[in-house]
């Protein structure tokens, strides 16, 4: 997402968009004033600017087969790209904005602008303002988020286990330490009664050094077995872990779908067919824009041949057709005006849909390849589980040889310790038997004090690992406390964003109208509220906001009245101020730097010149296409481009 920096000018270079040949302006930041008579290249220009900002109202001139839109702004440049193929015109390069919706609701503010033309039917407004909002993917943060805080929350748990389990360990390796101690004056009173035995035993040297040389021998063989017993123990725990993580890769494995590559294939045809879709829709939409763009420039046009189709070679016939017809340029039949505006504004609806419907294709686009990652993301996943479990069998076969290994070895070291100790028993039973378990007994205390000490130091290791696990305990509880907020800015968002819309309407509003002093109005203001409403056989709530407008009466009494009540100019004013509503609610204001207007005629010339300045408030960059008598009322230090 872009941010509104500040800066300088902005340069707008137009080549073969709308009715616009080649065309560049550049203009400094504040308002800006389009002026010229109808028929010009204004509203050409405005959506040129559009464009390259991201909109897709533009159209490609219908004379040229490719056409360019360059924006540079902030050191920056952006581009949008037109291109006439055999399947229509595809729009392309590298616009301000990845995604226009809010910015072609609430700042692109055209005449066929849906938020304007919204308030002036009456429509659905609460429907325009939360559009912009996924509230699916608020849903899904809020499930992310509650499953975030799950996770922090057990680990806390877990740290309060590990400190319970910590003062175990502690009291255990205290516990440790003595045995150790006590073992170690026992091992050294045992050494120390050998030591006086081998002294009382009266032999020749010779025969001292077969017996301790047998000794030795014995002792070795003796630890030998211990170790090896240790050895295998090791052996079966690990294999153990490796069967546990068998298992449990086992359960992964069965979770997964067995192929994907059905589904995958499927997906790419869909994708295929939704991008020829999109294709046919923004071809339709610059079809539409284009009939849209000719059928304004008709109506608008001061030297359009609106007026010539009026003239009449009959004077009777011309005195029978009302003021208000004109003859059909497309027909050639005498129709009203108006049936030509309400045919426009089928039009504009109907481009409006196929956008609507381009947009949805476009979701639908990013769904099946979100799917298509996630599918391509669990083959690959399969692939790791099946890969990591052919390498568990091999190490699960190599371990099971291993411990066959130290079985047998051990099976042999009992036999060899079991023969030395019948060899030097043998040798003299009577003398030496009491040696014989003297020198065993040393073993075992030797052999105990050994894993006494494995304990120990493995409590110590347990306890530093606890330790470095609890220096976690302060970034966890910060982290979980930043979800929960989170989690309650997401819990309330929609509703924040309704109160806000709501707030800052009525407010600048009430401001708007205490700056244009319209006569008879008291006030306009929006209520959100809630009704039911029927889906199918259900009864559901729904969320709304009226439009209220309150007049002054005679004797200063005020009362309620509808927006049909309105006059023209103050219907344009308050679907304006309802855009710039939703422009700063939706904090437009810190990422589009862009306001750009047209169709005010319906407003007089010095209200026009005060809600410019009342709007250049609130946005960098206020682009307004004027005619030359509503220029005027626009104070002379703002800048004008002369379009024509």
């Amino acid at each position: 997402m872009n941010t509104v920096e500040s800066g300088g000018g902005v340069e707008v270079d137009v080549r073969n968009v709308g009715g616009i040949d080649r065309t560049r302006c550049t203009f400094e930041p504040g308002i800006t004033v389009l002026t010229g008579e109808n028929a010009t290249n204004r509203t050409s220009f405005l959506t040129s600017l559009m464009a390259a900002l991201g909109s897709d109202e533009a159209t490609l001139k219908s004379d040229a087969d490719e056409g360019e839109v360059r924006l540079s702004l902030n050191g920056e440049t952006y581009t949008r790209t037109f291109e006439r193929t055999d399947g229509g015109v595809t729009m392309g390069g590298d616009p301000y904005l990845k995604d226009p919706t809010v910015a072609d609701l609430f700042a692109f503010l055209l005449e066929s602008n849906e938020a304007r033309r919204a308030v002036r039917s009456a429509s659905d407004l609460r429907q325009l303002v939360m559009r912009p909002v996924d509230t699916d993917e608020i849903h899904a943060e809020i499930d992310r988020l509650e499953a975030e805080k799950r996770r922090l929350d057990d680990e806390l748990e877990q740290l309060d286990d590990l400190e319970a389990e910590r003062a175990d360990l502690v009291d255990e390796r205290a516990q440790l330490a003595d045995e150790i101690e006590d073992v170690e004056r026992e091992l050294e009173t045992r050494r120390a009664e050998l030591s006086d035995l081998d002294a009382s035993i009266e032999e020749s040297k010779s025969h001292r050094e077969q017996r301790q040389a047998e000794f030795a021998e014995l002792e070795s063989a003796r630890e030998d077995l211990e170790r090896t017993r240790r050895q295998l123990e090791t052996e079966r725990e690990s294999l153990d872990s490796l069967h546990e993580e068998r298992a449990e890769l086992e359960r992964r494995r069965e979770a997964l779908p067995d192929d994907t590559g059905d589904r995958l294939t499927e997906i790419e045809s869909e994708l295929d067919r939704l991008r020829e879709h999109k294709r046919s829709l923004e071809s339709t939409i610059n079809r539409l824009g284009q009939i849209v763009q000719f059928n304004e420039s008709m109506v608008d046009g001061d030297d359009a041949p609106v007026e010539g189709l009026t003239e009449r070679d009959d004077d009777v016939t011309a005195q029978l057709l009302p003021d208000d017809e004109v003859v059909c340029w497309t027909c050639g039949s005498e129709v009203e005006e108006a049936a030509i505006e309400n045919t426009l504004d089928r039009l504009r609806d109907l481009r409006q849909e196929t956008v609507s419907q381009r947009r949805e294709i476009s979701a639908e686009i990013d769904d099946l390849q979100s799917e298509k990652r996630d599918l391509e993301s669990t083959r690959e996943e399969r692939e790791r589980v099946d890969r990591r479990l052919s390498d568990l069998d091999a190490e699960i076969e190599r371990r099971t040889e291993n411990v066959d290994e130290l079985e047998s070895s051990i099976d042999d070291l009992e036999v060899r310790v079991e023969d030395l100790e019948d060899a030097v028993r043998e040798r003299d039973e009577r003398e030496y038997e009491e040696v014989i378990e003297r020198h065993r007994a040393v073993n075992e205390l030797e052999f105990e004090l050994e894993a006494l000490r494995d304990d120990r130091d493995a409590a110590a290791d347990e306890i530093e690992e606890i330790d470095a696990r609890l220096d976690e305990r302060e970034e966890l509880e910060a982290r979980r406390e930043s979800v929960a907020e989170e989690l309650q800015v997401q819990r309330t968002r929609i509703e924040r964003l309704e109160a806000e819309m709501v707030e800052t309407f009525n407010d600048r509003m009430a401001e708007v109208l205490s700056l244009l002093d319209y006569d008879g109005i008291d006030r306009i203001w929006i209520e959100a509220r809630e009704r039911e409403t029927r889906e199918g056989r259900r009864k559901v709530t729904e969320r709304v906001f009226d439009l209220h407008i309150v007049r002054r009466g005679d004797e200063d009494g005020v009362y309620e009245d509808t927006v049909d009540t309105l006059s023209e100019s103050e219907r344009e004013v308050a679907g304006l101020v309802f855009a710039l509503a939703g422009y700063l609610a939706h904090d437009l204001d810190e990422t589009v730097p862009f306001v750009v207007l047209d169709s005010l005629e319906a407003i007089d010339g010095d209200r026009i010149g005060r809600l410019l300045e009342y709007f250049a408030d609130h946005t960098r960059y206020l682009v307004v296409a004027l005619l030359d008598a509503d220029a005027a009322a626009v104070d002379d230090s703002h800048e004008r481009i002369q379009m024509g």
